[in-house]
């Protein structure tokens, strides 16, 4: 018979301490990128290479610790780095980490160093982004928030969720990989110290 690896609930006490490092974290690396661009021709790249911690709590914790991490990470870096909070970007960010937790229950804790899980890992992040800069940039337009009209909330999006995509995308992968990595030495250690 096949054992299968127990999880968690979505909001166990063992998840508490990780959700609120992840905000902590999300937050003060956040606000120094908040006004950071690269101009192009046509436009500008949004470097936000911290969209990934958010995406990779998802994967790790679940949904709803991506979802927080996100969420009230945003909401943090707004306040202190831009003066203000922005309640369609701060759920687009939430979604940045709740779609990865689908992963959560599809995907192996083994396979966070394997080729197929980091692939996996880094497709989800393209989809996260796309789902929650459009949840932002749709609203924008529909409540009319900022006066945006339908080209500014179009260039935006492609702006914003093209950028978070590639962010993402590359660093997603590098942060589980890290923390899977991390994780399996010290249950190696913890183990051999058990059985001397």
């Amino acid at each position: 018979m096949r054992k299968t690896r127990k999880r968690e609930s979505l909001l166990s006490p063992k998840q508490f301490l990780p959700i609120i490092l992840g905000t902590l974290l999300y937050a003060a690396l956040t606000a120094p990128f908040n006004a950071y661009e690269v101009p192009l021709v046509g436009g500008a790249l949004i470097v936000r290479p911290t969209v990934a911690i958010p995406m990779v709590c998802g994967i790790i914790f679940g949904p709803l610790a991506g979802f927080v991490v996100g969420f009230v990470g945003n909401v943090l870096s707004d306040f202190f780095s831009l003066g203000g909070v922005f309640w369609n970007w701060e759920i687009g960010n939430g979604l940045l980490g709740a779609i990865p937790g689908v992963a959560y229950f599809v995907m192996k804790r083994t396979d966070w160093m394997k080729a197929r899980g980091l692939a996996t890992a880094a497709v989800l992040a393209v989809v996260a982004s796309v789902v929650g800069i459009g949840f932002a940039t749709a609203t924008d337009y529909i409540f009319q928030i900022g006066f945006a009209p339908a080209e500014s909330a179009l260039a935006d999006f492609f702006m914003f969720a093209a950028s978070y995509a590639v962010n993402g995308a590359i660093f997603t992968p590098i942060l589980l990989y890290a923390y899977a990595k991390a994780t399996t030495g010290r249950a190696r250690k913890g183990q051999q110290s058990m059985n001397d």
